[in-house]
């Protein structure tokens, strides 16, 4: 399922994982998946699709706009439009 705002290519960025946190970059959507990398706030993503896990959780796949190689799952809950 295609989430409204994750359309493949759009922009976000990182937001309400506080200052002492690290939003997780997941191999796959879940939290069952092991963790790529640790994202601050402020982190430019780029939007490659989402969808909702079977608990109701929307995950977008994502890659680092900085860095494209860097690429995963994030739960959208995180993440605001730029």
């Amino acid at each position: 399922m295609t989430i409204t705002g994750c359309a493949i290519g759009s922009g976000a960025v990182v937001k309400g994982v506080g200052t002492d946190d690290l939003l997780k970059l997941r191999d796959g959507p879940g939290l069952d998946h092991n963790i790529i990398i640790g994202l601050p706030d402020g982190t430019r993503l780029t939007r490659q699709s989402c969808l909702t896990a079977n608990n109701g959780t929307v995950w977008c796949k994502v890659f680092l706009t900085d860095k494209p190689r860097v690429s995963g799952y994030v739960s959208a809950g995180y993440l605001a439009q730029r």
